[in-house]
């Protein structure tokens, strides 16, 4: 019996809270072993499947920090130092006698017997000797050898989704390839006779789909392979006989509508029909429809079809799904492969009628020096208004069956977190 079916017999509801939920979908998911070496130039957007572990130190020698003149601390200065090199980055410096100075510039090599750099803004130079204006310290502005990176040391953890500067710290350690996860193959439809494709006429009572391109750009940017897509179209059969095919190809199916308990809604009753499901509905708003199962060998989840609900949602479980997919769930910060919440807030309004489903309402932020900053609502919260999602900067959480005054503290996740 699986454990999300356990959980609904437990509650005696067919409802489960976003954290049950989301733990029972993330238990019946198998990590992908199969991997990948790919170039650097190919590595953003996928999943480490090893340890990056550091060839070598970072800087791999000691380095000045700023232009000036590199100094040995224990000369004495009253008479001035005698230049007798310059040092550019890529230059191999010669010793540094007692009584001397080189002039050196930002990144380049410390010379043998000189400890200390001093920023040229503090330097006079007259009669080709250094005097010294300022006072200093032994070891200013060096940047000492594997002070960001010691060789040998884990740099970047498996499971980590790598972003443009991962890559760049992969490179500076002259690593040119890494093992990445195989991407999760990823089916992903939109349910519904009323859609349109963004690009075509509408016709009478026709809307623009906006589910599908938003969840496959989602899907993409966690290092998916989307290997089938479209839109179904509201007949049973059809909507039956596609989940069953696209779950021969793919190792996650994605739907969008038809999974609440309308006459044109088919997604639950053909995943009844073709696979197994095991959860059904959560306590939540926006997205109280969302679906779990499996069709054949493929994982499945049926997200709302209001495209605010249909974010969100695959937001708080979808992307734990491809986390755990691909190793990530394990990362610091995550539970279940969710972020922590990404700070409090205070709430700038009132909540004070309680609601019997957690809400996760979009908000604007706005930062006050030295304290929480403040959570405005956005006017609309509608599940079908994509522009108050995309004009929010986080969703903030509201806990169900209780009132809020204002200034409430609560807790938030900013959109960027969330996708990450």
């Amino acid at each position: 019996m699986s454990a999300s079916v356990i959980l609904l017999e437990q509650t005696g509801s067919p409802m489960l809270s976003v954290e049950d939920a989301r733990a029972a979908m993330v238990m019946q998911v198998n990590s992908i072993s199969a991997s990948q070496m790919l170039p650097l130039q190919q590595l953003c957007g996928r999943v480490l499947a090893e340890d990056i572990i550091s060839p070598i130190s970072l800087p791999p020698f000691d380095n000045s920090a700023m232009d000036g003149y590199a100094i040995s601390s224990s000369d004495t200065h009253a008479q001035g130092l005698k230049i007798h090199q310059r040092i550019a980055a890529g230059d191999t410096p010669s010793p540094l006698s007692p009584g001397h100075a080189a002039r050196i510039f930002t990144g380049a090599m410390i010379p043998p017997g000189a400890d200390t750099v001093v920023m040229q803004e503090f330097c006079e130079i007259r009669d080709g000797m250094l005097f010294v204006k300022e006072t200093f310290k032994a070891g200013d502005h060096i940047r000492i050898a594997g002070h960001s990176v010691s060789r040998g040391s884990r740099v970047l953890r498996k499971g980590t989704l790598l972003k443009s500067y991962h890559v760049g710290l992969i490179a500076s350690l002259g690593v040119n390839s890494a093992s990445v996860i195989h991407p999760p193959r990823v089916a992903v439809f939109s349910t519904g006779d009323e859609l349109a494709s963004p690009g075509t006429e509408l016709a009478p009572g026709q809307i623009y789909n906006s589910n599908l391109p938003s969840l496959i750009s989602l899907l993409q940017s966690q290092g998916c392979e989307i290997v089938q897509s479209g839109t179904i179209a509201d007949d049973f059969e059809q909507t039956r006989s596609t989940l069953k095919a696209a779950s021969q190809s793919a190792d996650l199916i994605v739907t969008s509508g038809g999974v609440s308990v309308g006459e044109e809604d088919h997604v639950k009753n053909s995943i009844e029909a073709e696979g197994k499901p095991a959860l059904w509905k959560v306590r939540m708003k926006p997205g109280k429809p969302v679906a779990f199962g499996h069709i054949e060998g493929a994982l499945f989840i049926g997200l709302p079809g209001n495209p605010v609900s249909s974010l969100i949602t695959s937001m708080l479980f979808l992307l734990p799904i491809i986390r755990r997919m691909t190793g990530g769930s394990v990362q610091a910060g995550l539970v279940n492969g969710f972020p922590l919440p990404s700070g409090y807030a205070r709430l700038d309004a009132e909540w004070l009628t309680p609601r019997p489903r957690r809400e996760f309402i979009r908000v604007n932020l706005a930062q006050e020096a030295y304290k929480l900053p403040w959570a405005k609502p956005l006017v609309n919260q509608g599940s079908d208004v994509l522009s108050g999602l995309a004009e929010s900067d986080a969703l903030l959480e509201i806990p169900e069956y209780k009132t809020f005054g204002h200034g409430a503290v609560l807790r938030y996740w900013t959109l960027n977190d969330l996708c990450t």
